[in-house]
């Protein structure tokens, strides 16, 4: 019953234009955790046990943040559904400090993901082509997944399936481009064309989230990139290198730095461009290049006064 509940749920909200992946994932986790209880409704022990197996805390919230909306969206048809209680865990920041990858450290990634197992299959020439494509990029990794071979034309990418459901287009370098072609020309051979999706797996079947999580976490151990201090690579930080690289190439002067940063924000498919401003925090050399603008300003504002 609570699965079907979760269907229906996701069924709406996704009409709405949600994308839904990581609120699918735990509440079907959810679903099945509170069905193996006996349960046929929420109930809010059960919910709050399930989050409470989390690992961390902003695990824990962010499961309780989702059980919640479902629940109370149940509620609304039927009362005897419990909204659990939503303050339970303190709120955490939603942001936390990117990874940025040296480029030889995004040499090293690429490279591994080039000798990843089996061989003889599409799988390493796959994961190699991906993680390139990210790093030329900066498109999501959902993005990177959901491409076609229709979408790759000559000038560049067709992004379709955004976060925000808006198509969007992305201009590749000549070298991303040449990178691509080599692949797919590879990939054609190896897997024909079936099916549509460009990056597959070793199977020749489209590739998935959780293989793409799989194999980032092998070639990165292999690479052997760790963690600075409490800053743990991620996949994602691939799209946070590119973003932060392109700020460091920001050009001087107001209008030029405006104009810069609202092409990024078009680019990285942001719906905000204080979303693509959070970058300039992300490494120190983007900070001292603040400081030092904002020294220059005063310096000659205090010298005409």
């Amino acid at each position: 019953m609570l699965s079907q509940h979760v269907t229906a749920y996701l069924e709406v909200r996704r009409a709405l234009g949600f994308d839904l992946h990581e609120s699918e994932r735990l509440l079907r986790q959810y679903a099945e955790f509170a069905t193996a209880r006996g349960d046929s409704h929420v109930r809010a022990t059960t919910a709050l046990d399930w989050c409470a197996q989390a690992g961390t805390l902003g695990q824990r919230q962010r499961r309780l943040r989702r059980v919640v909306l479902f629940a109370r969206y149940l509620r609304a048809e039927d009362p005897v559904h419990e909204v659990p209680p939503g303050g339970i865990y303190p709120r955490v920041p939603r942001q936390i400090m990117p990874y940025v990858y040296t480029p030889e450290e995004a040499s090293r990634l690429v490279g591994e993901a080039a000798l990843l197992l089996p061989t003889g299959t599409i799988r390493p020439h796959s994961a190699a082509a991906f993680f390139s494509l990210l790093f030329a990029t900066g498109m999501r990794v959902s993005e990177a997944l959901a491409l076609q071979l229709d979408d790759v034309t000559d000038d560049g990418l067709v992004i379709r399936r955004t976060k925000f459901r808006k198509m969007r287009f992305i201009p590749l370098h000549e070298t991303a481009r040449e990178g691509l072609a080599h692949y797919l020309d590879l990939r054609l051979r190896r897997a024909g064309k079936p099916p549509q999706h460009v990056f597959l797996n070793f199977r020749g079947d489209p590739l998935t989230y959780r293989a793409a999580l799989d194999a980032f976490s092998t070639v990165r151990r292999a690479a052997g990139l760790e963690s600075r201090g409490r800053t743990r690579p991620r996949i994602h930080d691939i799209r946070h290198t590119f973003a932060v690289r392109a700020l460091e190439a920001c050009p001087d002067g107001r209008d030029r730095i405006a104009q810069h940063m609202l092409a990024l924000t078009t680019y990285l498919g942001h719906s905000n461009i204080a979303d693509t401003y959070w970058y300039l925090q992300a490494t120190p050399k983007l900070m001292r290049d603040i400081a030092d603008a904002c020294e220059a300003y005063f310096r000659k504002k205090g010298a005409r006064s």
